[in-house]
């Protein structure tokens, strides 16, 4: 074999570990997903229902990162705010099934006022790859409504 030709297939060996690490990268963690979730807690808590929906909804803002966005539900499952699709918000998701049949607007809804915070998992759309995969959200009950973000697996 060629020298030329080896480097480049060692090259491209050694490349691979490094590219799947950048791809993990690009995925928000249970921590950011979870510190996320605090913070727009936090936002609301100190701006207001009306200011914390807006910014939440904002696709710009600080509460969207890669894959990571926020939503705000009401407990009946009305969308007041959503990070990835502003066109949710005011729909009521409460009988919004994955794609296994789990109604996981009811169930998350019903964690809220059962357990307050929580992670529940599902399958959803990932906003960066547009494909159906494994989430993980991590909610928060905070008054009449619950704040939420996910991971994707």
């Amino acid at each position: 074999m060629k020298p030329s030709i080896l480097i480049a297939s060692l090259a491209c060996v050694l490349a691979v570990p490094f590219m799947q690490l950048a791809h993990a990268q690009d995925k928000a963690t249970a921590a950011e997903a979870t510190a996320m979730v605090k913070k727009g807690v936090a936002f609301i808590k100190a701006n207001g229902k009306d200011k914390g929906a807006a910014e939440i909804s904002n696709k710009a803002g600080q509460f969207v990162d890669r894959d990571l966005y926020l939503v705000i539900y009401a407990l009946d499952g009305t969308v007041r705010a959503h990070g990835a699709n502003e066109k949710m918000v005011g729909k009521n998701l409460i009988d919004l099934k994955d794609v296994d049949g789990k109604e996981f607007v009811k169930e998350r809804m019903e964690l809220a006022k059962s357990k307050g915070t929580f992670w529940q998992d599902y399958k959803f759309t990932d906003p960066t790859t547009k494909k159906i995969a494994p989430k993980s959200m991590y909610c928060e009950k905070l008054d009449d409504a619950v704040v939420c973000g996910g991971i994707y697996k």
